[in-house]
């Protein structure tokens, strides 16, 4: 049995970042990974402009106050200026627009007095006051976004405000997923005595789809020996990643790991010392990796947080795709049984401006997934450790 430290580090040395490429169009790239660094030919702000309703002046104008300056033109955003100020002019401006030639500041119009042609300069502004100078956010063709990023919502603005329509990213990992099992049922299904309503499929399409992953749902298998090896089969000709819930315990049709060493399937992690998540079978294939998970609800979705999620994000190309781990205080003691990590799950939220673990109440069981709901962090609980009292920083990892 591997420790929690030695099955990562097997599995993500595995793990090889794709690099097949496509390009989209900016409106399409929401939650894409970037394949190549971005420059643009733009300096941003594009030119020198306001960021008041105002006046842009010489400060040499307004250095005494108060001044009396005659207005020679009105600028609105998106207008080009017409005029050059010279000593004793203004130009009314708006924010956004445009500053004049001559004009090195902007006074904002709480401090004036218009009357007709002329305004009165009641309060002095110093010099560049208000005014966003051209380039002083990014100069044209210097890095901007940098390779390895996934694109979310401050990166399309940046992109969009940049010019930037077409972009280079990674190829979507593809995530076949199946669960095995003659006790399952689909949640459409009629609950008969004994059975169990799969939620494994669900939520781990679920993990892979918030990563910008494509699921690619194969079903319920049945405990059949020759349905598992084809829908094995099946999956690793569809996918990078196969993601199968059950059969990797001992039991008699347990029939997982056997299966993937008959198809060729090299394994390198058979359990870790984890709790919940002992079972776990790792497999690697000429072009596809094979995490065999158990089939415990929980135990399902802490190895897909702890193990199959950094894969995955190594395999999408990110840069930051290592696991975050948080060293935090912990509002509720927190016990194990000291045997192996164990990982308890709750709520990483901020107090009084330091971020706090809650333990989620009620049992934490393998097969007790209803005190999930709300999990944003998961206390890991190290190997020897029975017992780690409230108050005590605890390592965390965000979830």
């Amino acid at each position: 049995m591997l420790s929690v430290t030695d099955a990562e580090a097997i599995i993500f040395d595995l793990v090889q970042p794709l690099r097949e490429t496509e390009t989209v169009a900016l409106e399409d790239a929401l939650g894409r990974v970037l394949a190549t660094p971005v420059r643009s030919g733009l300096d941003f702000p594009y030119w020198d402009n306001s960021a008041m309703d105002g006046y842009a002046v010489r400060f040499e104008d307004v250095r005494s106050v108060p001044v009396t300056l005659e207005i020679i033109e009105e600028i609105p955003a998106g207008v080009a200026p017409q005029k050059t100020l010279q000593v004793g002019q203004a130009a009314r401006i708006f924010t956004g627009a445009v500053m004049p030639q001559g004009a090195d500041a902007v006074v904002m119009q709480e401090n004036t007095r218009r009357e007709g042609n002329q305004v009165i300069i009641q309060e002095s502004s110093a010099s560049g006051a208000f005014v966003r100078h051209q380039g002083a956010f990014y100069q044209a063709n210097t890095p901007l976004l940098e390779a390895g990023i996934t694109i979310n919502a401050p990166e399309l603005a940046v992109l969009a405000t940049a010019q930037c329509t077409q972009l280079q990213v990674y190829r979507r990992p593809r995530v076949a997923i199946f669960s095995t099992g003659d006790e399952l049922i689909p949640p459409s299904g009629v609950l008969q005595p004994g059975q169990i309503v799969d939620s494994n499929q669900y939520a781990l399409a679920a993990l892979v789809w918030g990563l910008g992953a494509i699921p690619v749902p194969l079903g319920i298998i049945p405990d059949c020996r020759g349905e598992l090896k084809g829908a094995i089969a099946q999956s690793l000709k569809s996918a990078d990643i196969v993601l199968s819930t059950g059969g990797v315990s001992v039991g008699d049709y347990d029939y997982i790991e056997e299966l993937l060493a008959e198809l060729g399937g090299k394994i390198h992690v058979r359990s870790v010392a984890v709790k919940p998540g002992k079972p776990l079978t790792v497999a690697e294939f000429p072009n596809c990796l094979y995490f065999g998970i158990p089939g415990n609800p929980v135990s399902a979705l802490v190895s897909g947080w702890r193990f199959v999620l950094p894969a995955l994000r190594k395999l999408a190309g990110l840069k930051d795709w290592r696991p975050e781990l948080i060293y935090v205080p912990t509002k509720h003691q927190l016990t194990a049984g000291g045997k192996r990590e164990t990982y308890l799950w709750g709520q990483l939220n901020g107090i009084e401006g330091e971020y706090q673990f809650s333990v989620a109440g009620g049992s934490h069981s393998s097969g007790n997934l209803i005190n999930l709901a709300g999990t944003n962090a998961l206390a890991i609980v190290p190997v020897g450790v029975a017992e780690i009292p409230a108050g005590e920083k605890v390592r965390v990892l965000r979830v």
